[in-house]
């Protein structure tokens, strides 16, 4: 398949083009790979998961999905993939929880660059390893999608599968390369995934720690993602999931003088971002009701702890960044 898109080729929009598409790649899929293994580095994010079951369909056991946990996921997404490939399609699924050997890695790491290369370059590491373990394997299957190859050179950067070692030759399974993100959640759908995984907001590879500012600490990075998860569950109850482009929780590595149980503590600010776009080259600030915004307050301050103060980041993009890191 050419990675040019055909001008001629119809927008996915509806689930009969989506299943015609997966008819069409199932077919391009077994012609490709015949009786051979595929190995896919399944991170729980729209692209992987719409690959991994687009594969599954197509050939089955065939495919080895390796899901790394770094423990730097939101609440419940390694179990969400366990629950989804595992439990419900009946996937080759290998789980790696290597939350330990990832923090262990990042303790005392401050500067934002050089975390963001541990978790990447860590990620791959545990991913060879994983696939040196495995025999028979010919291809490598990558969520690669349209604006990737525009905008890059068709590496699924964010998969972390492009620094593979040079010995582990795979060819290719890219069957929804030619498609924009809007036309894989279509098709995601189509294949029967939840609403949850094919609708996920965008999330950056290496997780929480871009959102865990400074050196990430275990009670710390707990924290936000207790608090991650209230705000992701009020956001989901009040309908704003489906109109918020991005919605997350950071908190810094800074402490303020608090008061509870009639005692004064130290604790640390959860901060709010909540912001629309339509190509991430800049962003607005997305308006929350202050009714929900006192709920969203009032659960973190009493559930989550650590956190004694909640702030809500104003700054559009430019002059702010979208992620704080």
């Amino acid at each position: 398949m050419s990675n040019v898109r055909p001008e001629t080729m119809e927008r996915i929009t509806t689930p009969e083009l989506a299943n015609a598409f997966i008819d069409e790649q199932v077919a391009l899929v077994r012609e490709q790979v015949g009786d051979k293994k595929v190995l896919l580095a399944l991170s729980g994010g729209v692209d992987s998961s719409v690959v991994a079951a687009l594969l599954i369909k197509a050939i089955g056991k065939q495919l080895v999905c390796v899901h790394v946990n770094h423990g730097l996921m939101r609440k419940g997404e390694s179990e969400q993939v366990i629950e989804v490939f595992r439990n419900q399609l009946d996937a080759n699924l290998i789980y790696i929880d290597a939350t330990d050997r990832f923090l262990d890695l990042l303790a005392g790491v401050n500067e934002p660059e050089k975390k963001r290369k541990i978790i990447g370059g860590e990620f791959i590491k545990v991913f060879a390893e994983e696939a040196s373990k495995l025999e028979g394997i010919s291809f490598l299957a990558q969520g690669t999608i349209y604006p990737d190859i525009l905008e890059s050179d068709g590496v699924k950067a964010h998969h972390n599968v492009g620094g593979l070692p040079e010995e582990m030759e795979f060819e290719l399974v890219e069957p929804v390369k030619l498609l924009f993100k809007d036309e894989v959640r279509v098709v995601g759908k189509a294949l029967g995934l939840p609403a949850s995984m094919v609708d996920r907001q965008p999330f950056p590879g290496p997780g929480l720690g871009v959102r865990c500012l400074g050196a990430i600490t275990r009670d710390r990075l707990n924290a936000l993602r207790e608090a991650d998860a209230i705000l992701r569950a009020e956001f989901e109850n009040a309908g704003l999931n489906k109109t918020v482009w991005q919605y997350f929780i950071v908190v810094p590595d800074m402490k303020s003088v608090g008061v509870k149980d009639s005692k004064r503590y130290e604790g640390w600010p959860a901060i709010i971002r909540a912001i629309n776009t339509k190509d991430a080259m800049s962003a607005t600030i997305e308006e929350i009701p202050y009714s929900l915004l006192h709920k969203i307050t009032d659960r973190i301050l009493a559930e989550v702890d650590g956190i004694n103060r909640v702030l809500y980041d104003l700054t559009p993009k430019p002059v702010g960044t979208i992620e704080w890191e």
